[in-house]
């Protein structure tokens, strides 16, 4: 699959496209400045092992042209992001895994106007494009050891069954099990979780992430 990953040069980015790429996907790293991503692009396939995928660079909107795009900016450059991709992004599967923190206080739980990250994405963007809430909690420092087993478990929310079931697949594909959390709006309870974590990352000097019990 075609993944392109919108901002995709910082730590989550990384950590994912080394992750997707192994198991045989083609990645696209995006950035605003598409040197920047070109020379990220080349760093992360020389890391590359055994993979059968592939990891190129460029702009935001070639990263757009991914059967499935993963935006991972900051909250601060959501909207504007948005914006600028409503026209490439329209018709395809948009993975937001933005949590609308405000520094230096992101220990605590910050409900945007639009009641959270996810839900103002589908709102700025075309009609037909689908916009999935997951992967808020997995620590990006383990996703960037790509031999790194993590223990945790993602929710994924979406208006759209088959866009919940595509990236519940991704997700497994990068060595964690995704479970359906239900619609779109149930992603204001995944997006307030994040503080939290990150409270108790800073008070027991760890990684934390969740689990779901019960399901076998």
């Amino acid at each position: 699959m075609r993944i392109g990953i919108v901002g995709g040069t910082g730590r989550e980015g990384r950590g994912l496209a080394l992750r997707w790429a192994a198991k045989g996907h083609a990645i696209v790293v995006g950035s605003r400045d598409a040197a920047r991503a070109q020379e990220k692009a080349r760093e992360l396939s020389a890391e590359l092992t055994g993979g059968v995928g592939s990891i190129t660079g460029g702009s935001n909107e070639e990263a757009a042209g991914g059967e499935v795009v993963l935006l991972t900016v900051p909250y601060a450059a959501h909207a504007d992001t948005l914006r600028g991709l409503r026209g490439a992004l329209a018709g395809r599967i948009v993975i937001d895994i933005t949590v609308p923190l405000v520094p230096p206080k992101v220990t605590q739980v910050n409900l945007p106007a639009g009641t959270s990250a996810a839900l103002e994405a589908q709102a700025l963007l075309d009609p037909t494009t689908r916009v999935v809430a997951t992967l808020h909690h997995v620590s990006s420092a383990h996703l960037g050891e790509p031999d790194h087993a993590i223990d945790c478990d993602v929710l994924v929310c979406s208006d759209d069954q088959e866009a919940r079931t595509v990236a519940i697949g991704l997700i497994e594909d990068l060595g964690l099990r995704g479970l359906d959390a239900g619609v779109l709006k149930n992603a204001v309870a995944l997006e307030s979780l994040t503080p939290v974590l990150l409270h108790l990352n800073r008070k027991y000097k760890t990684n934390t992430g969740i689990r779901i019990t019960g399901l076998g």
